[in-house]
């Protein structure tokens, strides 16, 4: 068996940020803190900090007043800030700051009287915290034919964003429908789909059609990993989206031959290397690391870390 290892692959700066963050928070701070939502969308990495006492919640009522409140990479709305406010919650905000980039072209084209179109997946973290930014100026749109719904005036000022973590190639098909009804259409100056979820896709989309399996590691919740692993699956190859390498089924590589693995934004290189390792033990497998693309981003920790002090 031979093992392709798709470059860039796991973390993205806006995930690295986050944990780094939170693990920061921990040592100044002590493990009785708080998180909105998930720190990032990955089983591993939220299992490590629960088990070192950190709760995540899904409400800002759980969290006791007075306590330290750190905001996931996703993003929230404001009137969870507003929320957090009211009971006096120290907060520490480890958004991305391409998530903040779409929050304020959101604030900015409803602020201008645009009717927004947000291209994303209803119900995700990222998506229910930019709509909360201006929920009166934006319309949710996840296919073409959503498109097709919308009826907006002949003489409406429209304006289209995305989610950050969606498929290129979808995004794109969504965007071509929005431009032939709407050719008018304003768009941001810079794509909103970040450069780890571009970066990835292109690794998958350049090696998936030298593999007969597409192992993507990463949590079914993790929007970036699931496009990854769909993008395995349009170019030919059988492909699975695994938390580690006890969740691949028997059967899976029987008769394989070549096996690309990639990891999503949020996945650690801990789960890459052990089913890396599990597939050298097991099949004797040659092991080829390709880099399709190389990257240098960073992000510093948001500056309310750095200032915050707690009595």
């Amino acid at each position: 068996m031979k093992i392709l290892l798709a470059n860039p692959r796991g973390f993205c700066a806006g995930v690295n940020m986050a944990i780094e963050c939170l693990d920061e928070a921990i040592r100044r701070f002590g493990t009785s803190i708080y998180v909105y939502h998930e720190i990032v969308h990955n089983k591993y990495v939220v299992d490590r900090f629960t088990q070192q006492g950190v709760t995540f919640v899904d409400e800002v009522l759980e969290v006791p007043e007075g306590s330290i409140l750190l905001y996931s990479a996703h993003g929230v709305s404001p009137e969870v800030r507003q929320q957090s406010r009211d009971r006096k919650l120290h907060t520490i905000d480890a958004t991305c700051p391409l998530v903040t980039k779409v929050h304020l072209e959101a604030i900015r084209y409803a602020k201008d009287g645009y009717n927004i179109v947000l291209i994303g997946h209803e119900g995700h973290d990222e998506v229910i915290g930019t709509m909360g930014e201006a929920p009166e100026s934006i319309t949710l749109v996840a296919t073409p034919e959503d498109v097709d719904r919308l009826s907006f005036s002949d003489d409406a000022r429209i304006a289209y964003l995305t989610q950050t973590t969606l498929s290129v190639s979808e995004a794109e098909a969504i965007i071509g429908r929005l431009r032939e009804r709407f050719p008018h259409i304003h768009c941001p100056p810079k794509d909103d789909i970040c450069y780890a979820t571009t970066n990835r896709q292109e690794a998958i989309a350049t090696l998936a059609t030298r593999a007969d399996v597409v192992i993507v590691l990463g949590s079914q919740n993790s929007s970036n990993s699931r496009r990854l692993m769909e993008l395995g699956e349009t170019h030919g190859a059988r492909s699975f989206l695994i938390d580690g390498i006890q969740e691949l089924p028997e059967d899976a590589l029987s008769g394989t031959e070549t096996v690309l693995i990639s990891a999503g934004a949020s996945a650690p290189e801990v789960v890459v290397q052990e089913c890396v390792d599990a597939l050298v033990s097991r099949f004797g497998a040659d092991v080829e690391s390709v880099v399709v693309r190389e990257e240098h981003v960073s992000f510093p920790l948001p500056k309310e870390l750095r200032l915050l002090t707690v009595d």
